[in-house]
């Protein structure tokens, strides 16, 4: 793939928005084109679309924008819509399997902060937290179903066997489902979503608290001094020279528990995986960077 493929891509993107009528604010429609390009270019595996509308008739342009898409561009052709609950979300399917077969092996290993407590402390072993332990069986659930051969319960060699070709099946094997309705993957569990959605979207550090706790981690994380981590990259567009450089992701971790910052060794192995990432698509991507800045106690919503 090459950048000028990307630019035709969101030629077909522009065309389709028009042909389905679904009118989206410039801030919104740049922020859809660089979350398609993410995941086009697998730079993501999933974006949280929490812009554009809200629920069901969210869902509906986003289901109706991809029906054309699939049918103009190639760069669309592993990207689908996933429902989780009141959630939206746009995947790279076969990404997102990586993805789960990445965190189920600890190639990817995560730290959770529990805000249970007024004092959050950092978690660093799954098996300190009945909540982490809940955490990995969602994860199993998502490799169920997007392995393309259901698994039931994967042990840690069978996880380990899956390839990338069982990636490419599982993305044919969802080549004309609309929608991934995955609403029901947390029955069971006390996980929240905000937990959920610190793993699916990638984030290093995940924020970590049950159903019961809720209020409690608002206010705990609320009367907290935040580092905000974000990675920028800078579009490599022929449509557009002089692309600014824009927001790829961004999650925020208490201060005492990331004095140094981007200097954290969590923190350096996650600009080093999202720098593998880049190198394989600098096509796309003029360039890719990580700032951290400090971010005084403030309402939360978690």
């Amino acid at each position: 793939m090459e950048a000028s493929e990307l630019d035709e891509g969101m030629k077909v993107l522009d065309s389709c928005l028009a042909r389905i009528n679904w009118r989206l604010k410039p801030s919104s429609k740049r922020r859809l084109q660089l979350d398609i390009l993410a995941l086009a270019t697998t730079m993501r595996p999933v974006v949280m679309i929490d812009y554009g509308g809200i629920m069901p008739q969210l869902q509906h342009h986003l289901s109706s924008l991809l029906q054309l898409a699939h049918k103009e561009s190639l760069i669309f052709e592993h990207i689908r819509v996933m429902v989780i609950q009141d959630m939206i979300y746009l995947i790279h399917v076969t990404e997102l399997a990586q993805h789960v077969r990445s965190s189920l092996n600890s190639q990817q290993p995560l730290l959770f902060v529990d805000l249970q407590h007024e004092s959050p402390k950092m978690i660093t072993q799954i098996e300190e937290s009945r909540l982490a332990v809940q955490l990995v069986s969602i994860q199993r659930l998502f490799l169920t179903i997007l392995s393309p051969e259901g698994i039931a319960d994967p042990s840690p060699s069978r996880e380990a066997e899956c390839t990338d070709d069982d990636a490419d099946a599982t993305c044919r094997s969802f080549a004309s489902d609309e929608c991934i309705d995955l609403s029901n993957c947390m029955d069971n569990t006390d996980v929240t979503v905000p937990t959920l959605n610190g793993w699916l979207l990638g984030y290093p550090v995940v924020y970590l608290f049950d159903k019961e706790h809720i209020s409690d981690a608002i206010y705990n994380l609320s009367t907290k001094y935040l580092h905000i981590f974000q990675v920028f990259v800078c579009r490599n567009s022929t449509l557009k020279k002089g692309t600014q450089a824009e927001e790829l992701l961004s999650f925020s971790v208490p201060y005492d528990l990331s004095m140094r910052g981007s200097n954290e060794q969590w923190a350096e192995a996650f600009l080093a995986h999202m720098q593998a990432k880049w190198e394989k698509c600098a096509y796309a991507w003029k360039s890719l960077k990580m700032e951290v800045s400090e971010c005084h106690p403030q309402a939360i919503v978690l």
